[in-house]
């Protein structure tokens, strides 16, 4: 979706279901095993919430030559354990 209309949309692939509903697709990939954490936004979490019935994550993982993956229906906030783990900052004035 980020090269056809924008990024931060909070998904990556507009799919659908044989019965035409939609799917919101974000796809989060890693070399590494199925547990790795990894990071989401704040518009995939806040649209993971507001479009739960039609959200999926999907996770990639040992991605190479024989990559596997799973998918989580639904809010990333019940599907996933969230930890904060960065800020923006910036310079405060005077």
């Amino acid at each position: 979706m980020s090269k056809t209309r924008r990024d931060g949309l909070g998904y990556d692939i507009l799919s659908f279901e044989e019965s035409g509903k939609e799917r919101l697709l974000e796809v989060k990939t890693t070399k590494s095993r199925a547990e790795t954490p990894f990071f989401v936004c704040r518009n995939e979490l806040q649209l993971s919430q507001e479009q739960a019935e039609v959200f999926h994550l999907i996770r990639v993982f040992n991605f190479g030559p024989a990559p596997r993956w799973y998918h989580l229906p639904g809010s990333i906030h019940t599907t996933c354990e969230l930890q904060e783990s960065t800020f923006l900052a910036a310079p405060k004035a005077g």
